[in-house]
């Protein structure tokens, strides 16, 4: 069993998703902090506010030592039922800026793969056989004339 275990992970398409789901968490690290720390507060800033993420609604009984407070994380840790709408447009625009970039990187690998497609790729050398047996045909058809 155990060599069998080392035969599957060995096979190329395990190590390759293995790497994938290592530069995609690395990946998405970036976009989170490009999107928290960049994009975020722009946007926050245009609609009025710093930071667009604290943006929610209170939906339950907010503790006394609590009230007034506008400290979304702490609220959430208290156990305060919040419709956390700023967060989900963060992490809108999380998703979005990753959709982005995979498209733009699917398009240029399409772009590549096209490319190698229009190509013409170069006629394959003769066979010796072949050739030998064209030049047997055309001296045979020479001696006929």
């Amino acid at each position: 069993m155990l060599k069998e275990f080392k035969t599957f992970i060995m096979r190329g398409n395990v190590l390759d998703l293995a790497v994938a789901v290592i530069i995609g968490a690395a990946f998405g690290k970036i976009v989170t902090s490009l999107t928290e720390d960049i994009l975020m507060p722009v946007i926050g800033r245009i609609f009025g506010g710093l930071d667009f993420s604290s943006y929610f609604l209170v939906l339950g009984e907010v503790p006394a030592n609590l009230r007034g407070s506008t400290d979304y994380a702490a609220l959430k840790k208290a156990g305060v039922p919040l419709l956390g709408y700023g967060e989900f447009v963060t992490q809108a625009v999380n998703f979005l800026i990753v959709a982005f970039i995979i498209f733009l990187l699917l398009r240029v690998v399409n772009a590549v793969l096209a490319k190698k497609e229009e190509a013409p790729a170069a006629p394959a050398p003769e066979a010796a056989d072949v050739a030998l047996l064209r030049e047997i045909r055309d001296e045979l058809r020479a001696r006929r004339t």
